[in-house]
């Protein structure tokens, strides 16, 4: 029986209009990405051949597909035209967007993606002016949380799974998009290990998960702090416990209710529930312009921890700094910089004030309800109750 009459979650997505306006059968396969217009089949050779992102092949195609309908040509028609009509459409095109107020750097992307198509179609130096856009420019309101903020939203994240996505996605400075595509595999051995600082691969298999994980194909690593790699194992005891875990795994795995319970554990959490868990985590936070707090700022607040103080007074070198962004060096520094010397890296990451002030951290832990007391004689604090028999404790510690 289909969840509220609608639709059934196991069911084969259907073909989404690009898919089906450009002839594409399927996704995967031998058949997988192959469209029945000559044209559209060049631009997805020369998307193939400088990336294997089915995220961009998606958005190069269902933009595509507006220019088509907007302009009243199919694709094999576009192609044909002259150059200076193909110019004058494109600029078209743009100016109305610009003119319902869309950003000028979404602009200039759509007429970029444009241009790629008729270049793959033998079409050179295509006229269109763009619109400047300033080195800062952001059109959206994106409001960064500071270090106490980010603690404030994991305090109020609501289970264990989401205070250690906040602390996780925070202290690493992944991209959501990689967060999603980690299997319980690529940290399990730092986990059981009982690491302090739990070391985060990056690698371009991971779109094999997630088209857009790893961004630019860039092979890198870095590492969660102490107090996310807390909030990870009580998440993963937690999970162990209701599911058991496998390395295949995701990491972090969607609570879809429509799901049924043993399914769940191998459900990847994808990037709108992270979207989710952040902002409503910033409004229960408090935070005035939750809003504007998504999954990306809190990559600029990892950055804003990168460029400060370290805790022994210094800063981190500029290389390291860009090598945990993932990001590659500039000129001949990529080439020369060792990204081999793990131990050096989590030194130096360790280095990093991640700290809820200069004197307190803290520190959380699942345990039995008949411990509690026993806790509380410690100096614990309840956090939070998981079930009729667990419950979530935290201690400050300097």
């Amino acid at each position: 029986m289909k969840a509220f009459g609608k639709f059934d979650p196991h069911a084969r997505l259907p073909l989404r209009k690009f898919e089906i306006y450009f002839g594409i059968k399927a996704r995967d396969g031998s058949e997988g990405w192959k469209s029945s217009y000559n044209s559209v089949q060049k631009l997805l050779n020369h998307l193939a051949r400088y990336t294997r992102s089915e995220g961009s092949r998606e958005k190069y195609l269902d933009l595509l597909r507006r220019f088509c309908e907007w302009s009243g040509y199919n694709p094999e028609e576009l192609v044909h035209l002259p150059k200076e009509m193909v110019e004058d459409l494109i600029q078209n095109f743009a100016d109305e967007l610009a003119a319902m107020d869309r950003s000028k750097a979404y602009v200039n992307s759509v007429i970029k993606k444009l241009k790629t198509f008729f270049r793959s179609n033998g079409y050179k130096d295509l006229e269109v002016a763009t619109h400047f856009v300033p080195t800062i420019y952001r059109k959206r309101p994106e409001y960064i949380p500071t270090k106490e903020e980010v603690y404030m939203m994991a305090d109020s994240a609501g289970s264990l799974r989401n205070r250690a996505v906040i602390l996780s996605l925070w202290s690493s400075g992944l991209r959501v998009s990689t967060l999603c595509a980690l299997n319980y595999g690529d940290v399990a051995d730092e986990v059981e290990k009982g690491e302090s600082h739990i070391l985060v691969p990056v690698y371009p298999e991971m779109k094999q998960r997630v088209p857009d994980a790893c961004k630019g194909n860039i092979p890198y690593y870095t590492f969660i702090c102490m107090e996310a790699g807390e909030a990870l194992r009580s998440y993963l005891r937690e999970r162990e416990e209701k599911y058991g875990i496998s390395r295949e795994e995701p990491l972090f795995h969607s609570d879809w209710t429509l799901w049924k319970r043993d399914e769940r554990a191998s459900k990847r959490l994808g990037r709108r529930g992270v979207g989710l868990i952040v902002k409503r985590s910033a409004k229960l936070a408090g935070i005035e312009k939750w809003r504007h707090v998504t999954p990306h700022s809190l990559r600029k607040a990892f950055e804003s921890v990168l460029v400060s103080p370290t805790i022994d007074g210094g800063r981190l070198d500029k290389a390291t700094q860009e090598f945990f962004m993932g990001h590659i060096l500039p000129g001949m520094q990529d080439v020369y910089y060792d990204k081999t010397r793990i131990d050096f890296h989590r030194k130096e990451y360790a280095k990093l004030d991640f700290s809820r002030s200069k004197t307190e951290r803290t520190t959380d832990k699942l345990i039995d309800i008949d411990e509690l007391e026993a806790h509380f004689s410690e100096g614990w604090t309840f956090v939070a109750k998981i079930s009729d028999s667990k419950v979530v404790v935290r201690r400050k510690f300097t």
